[in-house]
């Protein structure tokens, strides 16, 4: 079970994990395209702004006139040392300017103006290879204008955009996965309920049972073919077993007719122990192949909603088989909890069921002790036919197989095999079961009928 288990993967599972990574992908495909196309579109000074506002805080100051001057700080150093080209002019509300690095020639012009500019990006001329950005700061001193440059990398952009996009994206994420586990196991299983219920009708096809198909319709589409294919398996397999149900039912027709004369030939053979032991043989062989008819006969049963009496055919079966058991070295007697008991069935079939037991009765008893036939009324509002022998009984190990056709329990026991399996498929074709049961007392069979 658990190779099966592991071989047949949840589907549920698999789509869930599946639909996870591809919606992480996607997701994340979609953060790094807008990521990228930022980095191409921005300024790439935005990957500066922070850094340098954080710098400015600690390297800005003014000397003992107010002026702005800036001091060579540890944060301005090792952001200098990263980038080398870094440059910026800073300005006060009023006016004043303070430059580090090496301002390009096209920007210093604007130095004065800065104070005027609270936000710029400033790039795409044909003469100024560089860009600059102008922005707002707030320092330990006061607010300041700056404008700045030097620091060209994208892939600085493309790190800075990423990280300040983690609140959308992180959420986004956090909230979508579990509700992919949640809504596929749903989603799969309302596309799967025809399935399901094609499972069902496909547990509940019986071998005997003609007719039987799977519905196709309710399934997904790429399902129908699987379906298909197993419908026209199921007709293939009933064509063939109608072919040899027709051959075995000709076989028994026919083997009647060599029978009768071999019987008319014995019949006037003088008296004698081989005459005896010829009509003996030639008996067991007209018994199995009427056995083998009804076994066959049993299988195309249309008269299962006829009212036939369940004790009237018990009884009608012990009067019948009262001369076999006695002279078998029997008693036998019939046992009933009612006068009637009515039920739909087959008037034909179920009397042979009755009649099969009663034999195997016989055949099997021990050729001593009692034979009961009783019909009773079942829990269920059903009959219940019961058949016990005082028997030495049957071994365990041969209580389920002695229903299956052509088994005998010894080798050299007579009939054919199909007595009890006849039974069975009676019971079947009822809607009912058959049980048994065994000891060294003897043995008990019962037909139980819904």
């Amino acid at each position: 079970m658990a190779k099966a288990h592991d071989a047949n993967p949840s589907l549920w599972w698999r789509l869930s994990w599946q639909l996870s990574i591809v919606f992480v992908a996607v997701v994340a495909a979609v953060i790094v395209g807008l990521c990228v196309y930022g980095a191409m579109i921005l300024s790439p000074n935005v990957a500066t702004e922070d850094r340098l506002t954080a710098a400015l805080d600690e390297a800005l100051t003014c000397d003992a006139q107010g002026r702005l001057i800036i001091a060579d700080s540890p944060r301005l150093r090792a952001f200098k040392a990263e980038s080398g080209r870094l440059w910026f002019v800073v300005a006060t509300p009023e006016g004043q300017t303070v430059s580090y690095g090496a301002v390009p020639e096209a920007y210093q012009a604007l130095g004065p103006y800065v104070h005027l500019i609270k936000e710029a990006h400033i790039r795409g001329a044909a003469s100024v290879g560089e860009s600059a950005s102008i922005d707002s700061v707030e320092t330990g001193i006061g607010p300041f204008r700056v404008m700045y440059g030097g620091n060209p990398s994208r892939s600085a952009t493309f790190l800075t955009m990423l990280t300040e996009t983690y609140p959308i994206y992180v959420p986004l994420l956090a909230i979508a996965l579990p509700a992919v586990f949640f809504a596929v196991p749903r989603i799969v299983g309302r596309a799967l309920a025809g399935i399901s219920e094609v499972a069902r009708e496909a547990a509940a096809i019986e071998p005997r049972r003609q007719g039987a198909r799977l519905p196709v319709s309710g399934i997904p589409r790429e399902v129908s073919p699987l379906v298909t294919a197993f419908n026209g398996a199921l007709e293939r397999l009933e064509n063939e077993f109608r072919k040899r149900q027709r051959f075995l039912i000709d076989a028994a027709h026919e083997l009647r007719t060599p029978i009768a004369i071999m019987q008319t030939r014995i019949d006037g053979m003088p008296d004698g122990r081989e005459r005896q032991r010829l009509l003996d043989d030639v008996a067991r062989l007209a018994e199995a192949a009427e056995q083998l008819l009804d076994f066959e006969r049993n299988d195309q049963a249309a008269d299962l909603d006829e009212t036939v009496d369940l004790v009237g055919i018990a009884r009608t079966v012990v009067a019948d088989l009262a001369p076999l058991a006695i002279a078998g070295g029997y008693q036998i007697c019939f046992q009933s909890d009612a006068e009637s008991l009515e039920r739909r069935g087959s008037p034909s079939a179920l009397p042979r069921a009755v009649s099969n037991l009663v034999r195997n009765a016989i055949d099997h008893g021990g050729n001593r002790g009692m034979i009961t036939v009783s019909v009773s009324r079942s829990a269920s509002g059903g009959g219940r036919i019961s058949v016990a022998d005082e028997g030495p009984g049957i071994p365990a190990e041969h209580r389920e197989l002695v229903f299956e056709p052509f088994y005998r329990v010894t080798p050299r026991s007579k009939g054919a095999g199909l007595g009890l399996s006849l039974v069975k498929q009676v019971a079947a074709n009822h809607g009912g079961e058959v049980g048994i049961e065994s000891s060294a007392a003897g043995t008990w069979v019962t037909i139980e009928l819904g």
